[in-house]
C-alpha cells in the first residue's frame, strides 16, 4: 500500500533554508571547534521554501462596512522577499532547526534574514 507523500507547508512570514556547514578551518589552516563555530552571529544556506507572507488589512473596504459580516473579502497578503533558489544570511539564534523526512532544516523568519544573493537569469 503506497503512502501520500508528506508535503512541508511554511505559514506567515517564515522561510525554510537548507543550512551551509561552517568552515571548520581558519584561514590560516588551524582546526575550528564545533563551540567556536556555534558562537558565531550569523548563518547562511539555500532558501528551499517561503511561506505567504504576513497577512495585510485590507483598506478598500467602506468605512461603513461591519468587519464581523461573512462577506466576500479576500485575504491579501505583504510578499516575502525571499524567493526559493535564493542565498541567506541571517542570525543564527533565530533559526529553529527542524527534521522533515531525515533531512534538516532550519526554519527563518522574514525578519531574521539581513541578506539575500539572487542569481538573476539573463533575459
Amino acid at each position: 500500500m503506497d503512502f501520500p507523500r508528506k508535503q512541508l507547508i511554511l505559514v506567515g512570514d517564515r522561510v525554510l533554508i537548507t543550512p551551509e556547514e561552517g568552515e571548520d578551518r581558519t584561514r590560516v589552516g588551524l582546526y575550528l571547534p564545533p563551540t567556536a563555530l556555534e558562537a558565531q552571529q550569523i548563518q547562511s544556506g539555500l532558501v528551499i521554501a517561503v511561506g505567504p507572507g504576513d497577512p495585510a488589512p485590507d483598506f478598500s473596504a467602506s468605512v461603513d462596512d461591519e468587519p464581523w459580516k461573512v462577506g466576500g473579502q479576500q485575504l491579501r497578503w505583504r510578499p516575502m522577499q525571499a524567493r526559493v533558489g535564493d542565498h541567506a544570511i541571517f542570525f543564527r539564534k533565530a533559526a529553529v532547526e527542524i527534521t522533515f523526512e531525515e533531512k534538516k532544516y532550519l526554519v527563518v523568519p522574514q525578519g531574521a534574514i539581513l541578506a539575500l544573493v539572487r542569481e538573476d537569469l539573463p533575459i
